[in-house]
């Protein structure tokens, strides 16, 4: 049940569900017909990613948060946090930083950091947009570790 819950589209003013923390009931259940799967009511606490207010207004425009670098091409880099996908253009990292398009896997170079496909970087969220399906945000690179450590 906590993977299916975890699993389900995001919801605009509920917000994701990162977690489920606890399920406090759990109702009678009904067999659906033609399946023989049984289907339960429950009540559960859980840790949400949720808009504030406007559904395109997220409580962490501006915030602080470290993410996983996923994709890295000459506009930029994509990096995610839980479900938020976070692209940040190369115009918004430090000038030292150099796409290497020969490199395998591309990567962005500086004289003492790389950006690469599994790098944790710490980012500064500056923009968000809801789509259908996801929620995606632009942002600013502060920082940047180790693949084992944020």
């Amino acid at each position: 049940m906590y993977r299916k819950i975890r699993a389900l589209r995001p919801f605009l003013i509920q917000g994701y569900i990162i977690k489920v923390v606890a399920i406090t009931d759990v109702g009678q259940g009904r067999v659906m017909p033609g399946t023989g799967l049984a289907e339960f009511r429950s009540k559960y606490q859980a840790i949400v990613l949720k808009p504030v207010g406007d559904e395109s207004l997220f409580q962490f425009n501006g915030e602080v948060v470290d993410a996983s670098v996923t994709n890295v091409n000459k506009m930029g880099f994509f990096a995610e946090v839980g479900p938020l996908s976070i692209f940040v253009s190369s115009h918004l990292l430090p000038i030292d930083y150099k796409f290497q398009p020969d490199a395998n896997p591309p990567e962005f170079v500086s004289a003492t950091d790389n950006i690469v496909k599994g790098r944790k970087v710490r980012l500064r969220v500056v923009g968000t947009r809801v789509d259908a399906n996801e929620i995606v945000s632009g942002s600013q690179k502060l920082t940047s570790s180790s693949p084992s450590g944020p």
